[in-house]
């Protein structure tokens, strides 16, 4: 993956409660990371369709491992001002320097 082809800039993001000064706790976002990464749409292609068991998914990502940020489908990933659940998260090849994942549209506003 070269890093010409990673030209989206992404937000990966946690919905958790979150307690402010007073006390009270409250569903927020916090930003993880903003890293840049590669973007592809779903398509007709053979590679989409032998990914058929996830067929929810409508976005790949794939982007540079970050230190100390473990991705999983618990977050959601933000790029474009529209918000995206992670379906699955993988190594790519098992290398341990790429994270793909599997994504699909949250219809609704990202604030």
């Amino acid at each position: 993956m070269s890093f010409g082809k990673m030209n989206r800039f992404i937000d990966i993001i946690s919905n958790a409660p979150v307690k402010d000064e007073d006390g009270f706790v409250t569903q927020g976002d916090t930003i993880l990371a903003s890293v840049r990464a590669y973007k592809e749409d779903r398509n007709g292609s053979e590679r989409w369709a032998n990914m058929a068991v996830f067929s929810e998914a409508s976005v790949l990502f794939r982007f540079r491992k970050i230190p100390g940020v473990e991705v999983s489908p618990s977050l959601f990933i933000v790029c474009e001002e529209k918000r995206y659940r992670i379906t699955s998260a993988e190594d790519v090849r098992g290398r341990g320097m790429y994270v793909e994942c599997l994504c699909e549209l949250v219809e609704g506003s990202v604030n």
